[in-house]
Formats: structure tokens, C-alpha cells, sequence
């Protein structure tokens, strides 16, 4: 198999998990706050399934992945179904509200953090460990990776992406324009007038949330990126 090919493979996979233990997350807080509508519905589950869009999580993904559109790869974004909640079910609305919004991001924060720990483990102490994260962080992977190291390499993957995407997911989703998680913190911050007419954004908050939303994701998450990465060479 074409090393390039496996990678994308991979990254497809941390994906679902990450989207499934975000909206999981979401289901699992609002259920403890006495919101049951999520867990009802069998959303209170890391299986990808019970959280497919069939746009956002499956053909989105794989086109940015495989196909010409998006340079066949190096971009990739999705979303799942969004968890259903009730919040008249809530004792106290706006505190519980906002913490079933950060529970989402949260999750992605506690898996890119744990990511960063098990590779760092793998890159000191695993056979050929070191080598397979320099090949993925240089673009210059050895094919015989494949063979030489069954089980390290795909680890390396998984946990490299554990780190990259759930750092994307979790900055970008605390952005505040609708539908991402960090607008629900924003309109409870705001009032009158100005919440009726954030309220009434519509597409122009979904424009938003790609354009500016996108950059100012990156502009965080790079740097951040860029510290756990020397850590994992140099530390």
C-alpha cells in the first residue's frame, strides 16, 4: 500500500472518532445536568455511526482527501449531527447550557493533549518510533515503514492526528458564529437588539464561520502545534 494512501486512510479515521467523542461529549453533559434527550436517542456513544451526517462526515471529508478539489488533501474538515438538547430540562439554563457547549471542545482538547503524551512515549521508547514521526512530520515517509513497523507506524498516525485535528476541531468550534459551539457561549453573553439581530445571521454566520472562523483557527492552532511538535523532537 502507498504510504501517502494509508496516511489518508488514517486521517479519515481519527476524524470520525474525534467528531463521535465531541458530540459524545456534548450528549454525556447534558445528560448529567438531567437533559436525557441525547442519551435517549443512542447519541451518548462513541460508535461514528449513531453521529453521521452523510455530507459532513463522509463525502466532505473524503473529497478533501482524494480528490483534485482541495489539492488531494492537506485540508480536512467535516462535522457530525449535531446533539440534540432540551434545555427547558436544564435546572439552571444558561450554566448548564454553557457547559454542555464546552463539553465538545473540551473533549477534543483532553484527546489532542493525551495524543501528545502517548506519542512522545512512542517516539522516546518504540522500535523505530523517532523515525516514523520524522517521516510523517517531513512528508518524506519510508515505504518499508509498512513492513518494518506494523503496529508503530499506524500509531504514529493515529496519535499525530490525534493531535492536529482535535486542536482544529476544538479552537474551531469556540468561535462565536453560528451554528459552532462557541456561538451558544456568545449569545448568552449578549442582549437585546444586538441579540435579536445575531440571532437573525443565518448564512452569513455559516460564510463567517469558514472564512474568518477558518483563519483565526489556524493562527492559534499553529503555533501550538508547533510547541508540541518540538517537544516531541527536541524535548
Amino acid at each position: 500500500m502507498d504510504p501517502r494512501f494509508a496516511v489518508k486512510i488514517f486521517e479519515f479515521i481519527v476524524l470520525l472518532f474525534a467528531l463521535s467523542c465531541h458530540e459524545a461529549a456534548h450528549g454525556w453533559t447534558a445528560s448529567r445536568l438531567g437533559d436525557q434527550t441525547a442519551r435517549m436517542l443512542g447519541r451518548v456513544t462513541l460508535n461514528p455511526a449513531k453521529h453521521i451526517d452523510p455530507f459532513g462526515t463522509i463525502l466532505l471529508p473524503l473529497i478533501t482527501l482524494f480528490t483534485p478539489l482541495f489539492g488531494g488533501g492537506g485540508l480536512l474538515f467535516g462535522w457530525a449531527k449535531p446533539t440534540p438538547v432540551t434545555g427547558r430540562n436544564f435546572k439552571n439554563y444558561k450554566r448548564d447550557d454553557m457547559l454542555v457547549t464546552l463539553a465538545g471542545p473540551a473533549s477534543n482538547m483532553l484527546l489532542a493533549i493525551g495524543s501528545f503524551f502517548v506519542l512522545l512515549l512512542m517516539e522516546r521508547f518504540a522500535p523505530q518510533g523517532r523515525e516514523c514521526l520524522q517521516g510523517l512530520l517531513t512528508g518524506a515517509i519510508n515505504p518499508d515503514l509498512m513492513t518494518t513497523a506494523p503496529v508503530v507506524f499506524p500509531l504514529t498516525l493515529i496519535f499525530y492526528f490525534g493531535i492536529t485535528l482535535n486542536l482544529v476541531l476544538a479552537v474551531f468550534n469556540l468561535m462565536p458564529f453560528p451554528p459552532l459551539d462557541g456561538s451558544h457561549l456568545f449569545r448568552h453573553m449578549i442582549s437585546g437588539r444586538f441579540a435579536a439581530m445575531y440571532d437573525n445571521l443565518g448564512w452569513i454566520g455559516f460564510i463567517l464561520a469558514f472564512i474568518v472562523g477558518g483563519w483565526v483557527t489556524m493562527k492559534i492552532v499553529s503555533p501550538i502545534l508547533t510547541i508540541f511538535l518540538t517537544l516531541l523532537l527536541h524535548g
